[in-house]
């Protein structure tokens, strides 16, 4: 059995064990998110419209603003961006 690496964070110390990990998800959709915009090469107008969300949402995603998408919104957008989101539960 593989071990598992300790992942290790900022939100760990700024908050509780149960909100930290959710901004850690959080924060992993919003990079793959912006990646996934980098990689298209789309603009922001086309990219809105194939998230189904205005431009200025997808600037706040390009700007990284995390405050600004709940974990729910960012599942359904990685999705919507085919990038498949998953979630893995570790023992």
């Amino acid at each position: 059995m593989a071990t598992r690496k300790k992942v290790t964070s900022v939100f760990r110390d700024l908050y509780p064990d149960d909100q930290a990990a959710e901004m850690e998800m959080r924060s992993l959709l919003l990079q793959g998110l912006s990646h996934w915009l980098a990689d298209s090469g789309m603009t922001q107008a086309v990219a809105a419209k194939v998230l189904g969300v205005t431009q200025a949402r997808v600037s706040d995603i390009k700007r990284g603003k995390i405050s600004q998408f709940s974990l729910d919104l960012l599942v359904r957008l990685a999705a919507r961006a085919g990038l498949e989101p998953k979630i893995e539960l570790a023992a």
